[in-house]
């Protein structure tokens, strides 16, 4: 069994046979994380892991949010086609009604 090892269960515990960890560049200054490579209080399950991986859900949420905001933006003008012929259609009601009522008016 070759397998590579995961976050919590590393192949080797022992941090000089693992391959480094590079710090992001794309990680934002000042995270609330604390790096955890260098955290003395780590326990050796956990020692592989970066601030990078514990920022991956936020990137994700913010992933999610962005392509929400580019769906709204695409429905936005056939939203607004839709509303503009309900309201067309009203204008048109109203007018037929005023017509008919002037030519009631008028017959009288």
């Amino acid at each position: 069994m070759n397998t590579a090892g995961t976050i919590d269960r590393p192949l080797t515990h022992d941090p000089k046979k693992q391959a480094p960890m590079k710090p992001s560049t794309t990680e934002p200054v000042g995270s609330a994380f604390e790096d955890s490579t260098t955290s003395t209080g780590v326990t050796g399950s956990r020692q592989n892991r970066t601030r990078e991986m514990q920022l991956i859900p936020e990137a994700l949420a913010r992933a999610h949010m962005h392509e929400r905001l580019r769906e709204a933006e695409r429905e936005r003008p056939a939203a607004r086609l839709v509303a503009a012929r309900r309201m067309q259609r009203r204008a048109e009601l109203a007018s037929r009604r005023a017509r008919r009522a002037l030519a009631m008016a008028v017959m009288q």
